[in-house]
């Protein structure tokens, strides 16, 4: 991530923000991130949630980039070592009108397969970490016909992210105000099973 705030320096962004004090990387934000806090209803009967993306080829540089989406959980009632759902979607990057850039990365999911009729839009609200510090990001995603709008918290670690940086995340989240300073209220833990070895959400 180019110019990416470390960690000891949290810059959370409202949503459809414009000049950003940060670049962003859409190859480096691919891989896993692992949910640690959430506002959505649907994870507080879930664990070991976590989010897989993986670019996908472009046919040519005219069409948006797109990458797969793969969400994986548990029931909290599943054993820890039980195998792990799915919900499979493809993510396309939105582009605003201006330069590259200068509003916050912007996206929207739909559904593969059943889920195919199911879309929904998000953005990235906050990113942090690297190297050293521990990876973080705040996403925000926006009400549908099937859920509310929601914020989550993500880790680059299966062991989750130090309490204070979850609280400085959360506290600058709340100070944004509005609808989104309300939503930060409500964050809650995601369960994570114990691990000794981080496989636990793989």
């Amino acid at each position: 991530m180019a110019n990416l705030p470390d960690a000891t320096s949290v810059i959370v962004l409202p949503p459809d923000a414009q000049n950003l004090p940060m670049d962003f990387d859409l190859e480096q934000f691919m891989g896993a991130w692992y949910v640690t806090h959430s506002t959505l209803p649907l994870w507080k009967t879930k664990k070991d949630v976590s989010i897989t993306y993986t670019p996908r080829l472009r046919s040519s540089t005219q069409q948006p980039p797109q990458f797969d989406d793969v969400v994986r959980y548990r029931s909290t009632s599943d054993h820890s070592t039980s195998e792990l759902h799915r919900v499979v979607g493809v993510d396309t990057l939105l582009l605003p009108p201006g330069p590259q850039g200068a509003h916050s990365p912007r996206f929207k999911w739909r559904g593969k397969g059943w889920l195919i009729i199911a879309s929904s839009r998000w953005q990235i609200l906050g990113l942090g970490g690297g190297g050293s510090s521990p990876g973080w990001a705040l996403t925000y995603f926006e009400k549908t016909l099937f859920t509310p709008a929601g914020l989550d918290i993500y880790a680059r670690s299966p062991e989750g992210l130090p309490a204070n940086l979850v609280h400085d995340i959360i506290d600058k989240t709340r100070a944004l105000g509005g609808d989104v300073g309300k939503l930060a209220e409500e964050f809650f833990e995601v369960v994570r099973s114990p691990s000794t070895d981080g496989n636990c959400c793989s």
